[in-house]
């Protein structure tokens, strides 16, 4: 009875592990110019909180770039943080890998995606939250 076990604990060890999200570990991140709005500890929690939407939405992926597109950018972080009634709005723009899967089927496989945008929100300077992602 021991013996039939081990194969099923194997199987169930595998599964559970091939269940995990994106691969954020050899992400870059290029300097940015500095902000007027934000301070480089801002942008660094925004960037922590793609990283972590990332790694546990987008099976099947690989985080490559994560970078700031820069303050030319705050007309479109208004008009995002209105319509998501917060205070304030940031965009990350990111690129990323997909494996054969797909990631969970609405991506294409064997693919790279570049410039994909990441609208965070806040509010009072509190902790960013992810609202949506794509291309704009």
């Amino acid at each position: 009875m021991k013996k039939a076990m081990i194969p099923l604990a194997l199987f169930i060890v595998l599964l559970l592990s091939s269940c995990r999200g994106g691969n954020v570990s050899m992400v870059e991140i290029p300097d940015w110019a500095p902000s007027e709005i934000y301070t480089d500890a801002e942008i660094g929690s925004a960037f922590q909180t793609v990283k972590d939407y990332f790694s546990r939405e987008f099976y099947g992926c690989a985080l490559t770039k994560l970078y700031y597109p820069g303050d030319a950018f705050s007309g479109e972080f208004a008009e995002w943080a209105q319509r998501y009634d917060a205070d304030e709005a940031i965009v990350i723009y990111s690129d990323f890998a997909v494996d054969s899967s797909g990631g969970d089927g609405s991506l294409m496989p064997n693919s790279t995606y570049e410039d994909w945008q990441w609208v965070l929100v806040r509010d009072d300077g509190g902790k960013w939250r992810h609202v949506t992602h794509g291309y704009g």
